[in-house]
């Protein structure tokens, strides 16, 4: 039923009793519509299909909504903010190839981890006299199984005579699952802004769509004379963690009003329609590095993969990377690290029955304190930086 309240679908026990009722109007108050009868067989059969039908068209009801709405409804209703979920990615990184002098090995090349985790090359490696070819590679499948650690690509798949060994001095990255649906809604919120032009909110909005950008802030001059930060006069000046340099001026420049300055110590030479060249200028935010000792007092029911949950919860709440690489947005620019929202966080976990924290923004100095964030600051914290005790409970 849709009224000005909204929708209320009918479930089964409310459409049979309806349809019961209606069977005693037409043919009596005496009429059998017992679970075994023909008549009650019919109404149940025919309310259990019109059941269905009602689930479908709340489904249909809600998917119009935010923050009802899921999987491809929810990605359906990012254009009208410019929103689009970020997908699956791949992992990338260089290794380094052994083999002849002199030997050309056309890209894709498999290589692979001792855990057949597999990469292909994805230029040729040209071998020098020393018998080395270093070479982008990127993850044959998506996700955060892509990114290993330095030196575990080990494993030539299709063996070749002139390719004797391969290794990776560095890790790989960037590999990650398709964005989620509470993610999304999260980036559908903070873009909701950009709709419009000219304003500091469409600007960060613009900004935010930008792939691979995590955070932003603008901050605004509107008085006659250069501020205590450096703006000029009339200008502003748009923070930003994450992205590439030149997405992000061009999504500056989108929306940014005509006449008006952009002022930063990145400074990218765009052209306008006219053909003339417009400097457009942004700061990177300043990352503030949160590092966390948790103590954890655990009962029977904590799993066993517990710590490592807890490591994850922290890293999506705060920002960061997690322990399999997948790099998580969290809090936006300016938001304070407070000590009991992250306290909240670990106790969604099952089994944790009390928690302490301390934090640190150098690894070294300890506090049970929350921790401020300015404006032009984000926080960001990674799995290696925080620390888990955990202790048996007892009351």
């Amino acid at each position: 039923m849709l009224d000005e309240t909204g929708f209320k679908r009918k479930r089964f026990a409310d459409l049979f009793e309806e349809m019961e009722d209606k069977a005693k109007e037409a043919w009596g108050d005496k009429v059998n519509t017992g679970e075994k009868s023909p008549l009650g067989i019919i109404l149940r059969l025919v309310a259990w299909f019109l059941a269905i039908l009602h689930e479908l068209a709340e489904k249909v009801y809600f998917s119009g909504f935010v923050n009802t709405a899921e999987g491809r409804s929810l990605d359906r209703l990012g254009p009208y903010v410019g929103a689009t979920r970020v997908l699956d990615q791949y992992a990338v990184g260089t290794a380094t190839l052994t083999g002849t002098p002199g030997y050309t090995q056309a890209e894709g090349f498999l290589i692979a981890t001792e855990g057949d985790v597999q990469f292909e090359t994805l230029e040729p490696a040209v071998f020098d006299a020393a018998g080395k070819a270093t070479v982008p590679i990127e993850a044959m499948e998506s996700g955060t199984s892509g990114n290993v650690a330095a030196g575990l690509i080990t494993v030539i798949v299709n063996p070749n005579p002139d390719v004797t060994a391969v290794t990776n001095a560095a890790a790989t990255s960037g590999g990650r699952a398709k964005q989620t649906d509470p993610e999304f809604r999260e980036l559908f919120a903070l873009s909701v802004a950009g709709g419009g032009s000219a304003t500091g909110d469409s600007i960060r909005g613009s900004v935010l769509r930008v792939t691979g950008v995590r955070a932003a802030a603008v901050i605004e001059n509107k008085t006659k004379d250069t501020d205590s930060a450096g703006r000029p006069p009339k200008s502003y000046q748009v923070y930003v963690l994450g992205g590439e340099d030149h997405d992000i001026a061009e999504a500056i420049f989108a929306v940014g009003s005509a006449g008006i300055e952009s002022y930063g110590d990145t400074t990218v030479v765009l052209k306008d329609l006219s053909g003339n060249e417009q400097p457009v200028s942004f700061s990177r935010a300043e990352v503030v590095p949160i590092h966390i000792k948790a103590h954890v007092f655990k009962t029977a029911a904590y799993p066993a993969d517990g710590d490592r949950q807890v490591v994850s919860a922290l890293a999506q709440f705060i920002g960061g990377t997690d322990a399999d690489g997948t790099v998580y947005a969290g809090l936006s620019m300016n938001d304070d690290v407070i000590l009991m929202r992250l306290v909240s966080a670990i106790y969604k976990i099952a089994g944790v029955e009390d928690v302490s924290l301390e934090l640190s923004q150098d690894g070294q100095t300890y506090t049970a304190g929350n921790i401020p964030i300015e404006v032009f600051q984000v926080a960001q914290t990674a799995a290696d930086w925080i620390e888990v005790v955990t202790n048996d409970f007892s009351s």
